[in-house]
């Protein structure tokens, strides 16, 4: 069924309550690091001020996992919150209860408070139905622009929803869910996908949904190592799913039996141990001496991966190429980040340390789509139906 975005619903002067994803990163307590989120939320925070809604902002940060812990208070956002909208923000002490009813019911047109943390009761991750319905008594339509929750059954992803008549997705859920939906429908050929990340288990989903639709892909990180040994390459003490040996055999076999090329490390940057410190040095092909480990793509690697990503016009990456938190092991991600950017095809990037390598590049601008949802992307490209998302239909 289709869903109706914001501007699609009549919000003049109604309360709204808008399930955002303020799960942001501190550097130290009370100090965010990155506002990423915050702003990424703030296209549908201000129609709807413009709106005159009487605007209700609910979120969770980190796991606190049903208990009040003063690191994780929603207090410094609303702070940051007021500051990036040049607006007051109303933060109560809790995110249901009568004094939180009777702030809603008190909000004029225009207004915009943030509940605290909804994961200071267990009933939110539980999705418990009397706190969903705790939630839905504060507000008269409900705006879901969390895309990155939107993989979680919570209360206030999904519980909330069956209690109110007017529901809808916010611009950013909606740009998500769009960007994304042309990766696994319609992409504009060649499509390349390029997948990274320590582990093949994270992404076997995804791997076995885009080989519906792309022309090739590219595989980096610790996953590739899976990959490598079902080859019969030797990989040394690098890091491989051993239970996964036989699932890699398969893609392998079946990626050859459609035509669709899935390129490995034709060489590595491996050192003894995964250390800063560490003496790294590059192979000259793709096996790894026995007492070394892969820690990032090689340089033939790189200029083999540019060549297949300059020639998309989709892309997909998901994943570093290497231990990217590392600065010697760094390269590999940094360079398919340069690419990626300088390619002219339609990019779409997910995934932490693939959008951190953009960022630090200064290349975000020429990436087309940079996704705010980590695992709830990766759901959505393995197929798999998203509650949040249902919640809305």
């Amino acid at each position: 069924m289709p869903i109706k975005c914001i501007d699609d619903i009549q919000i003049n002067e109604k309360r709204v309550l808008m399930r955002v994803d303020f799960n942001v990163a501190f550097k130290e307590p009370g100090v965010i690091s990155d506002d990423t989120r915050i702003r990424a939320a703030l296209p549908s925070i201000e129609y709807a001020l413009k709106q005159n809604a009487m605007l209700i902002l609910a979120s969770h940060c980190g796991r606190p996992k049903g208990e009040r812990i003063s690191k994780f208070s929603l207090m410094p956002i609303a702070k940051r919150l007021s500051e990036l909208l040049q607006h007051d923000v109303i933060m109560p002490e809790d995110c249901i209860g009568d004094g939180v009813k009777k702030l809603a019911m008190d909000l004029m047109p225009g207004q915009v408070m943030l509940l605290e943390n909804l994961r200071f009761h267990r009933a939110e991750t539980k999705n418990e139905e009397v706190f969903a319905k705790q939630l839905a008594g504060l507000a008269d339509v409900y705006i879901n622009d969390a895309f990155g929750t939107a993989h979680r059954a919570h209360a206030s992803t999904s519980g909330i929803a069956a209690h109110m008549s007017e529901k809808g997705a916010g611009f950013l859920m909606n740009k998500e869910v769009n960007a994304l939906s042309v990766l696994t429908s319609s992409p504009e050929k060649p499509f390349i996908a390029i997948l990274g990340g320590a582990k093949i288990s994270d992404k076997l989903g995804v791997i076995e949904n885009l080989m519906n639709s792309c022309d090739s892909l590219i595989i980096g990180g610790g996953m590739a190592y899976t990959f490598l040994k079902a080859r019969g390459v030797n990989i040394g003490k690098s890091l491989f799913e051993e239970e996964k040996l036989h699932t890699a055999k398969r893609i392998l076999e079946r990626a050859d039996t459609r035509g669709i090329p899935i390129y490995l490390p034709i060489d590595h940057i491996i050192a003894e141990s995964c250390d800063p410190n560490a003496n790294a040095i590059s192979t000259g092909d793709a096996n790894i001496l026995d007492n070394m480990m892969g820690l990032d793509i090689g340089p033939r690697t790189i200029e083999r991966y540019a060549d297949v990503i300059r020639s998309a016009k989709t892309i997909c990456w998901n994943g570093p190429m290497g231990v990217f938190e590392i600065e010697q092991f760094a390269n590999g991600t940094n360079s398919i980040a340069k690419a990626v950017a300088d390619s002219d095809s339609h990019s779409v990037v997910g995934g932490g340390d693939s959008v951190a390598a953009i960022k630090k590049s200064g290349l975000s601008e020429h990436i087309s789509h940079i996704s705010t949802g980590g695992g709830a992307a990766l759901e959505f490209l393995e197929g798999k139906k998203l509650p949040g998302l249902a919640a809305l239909a």
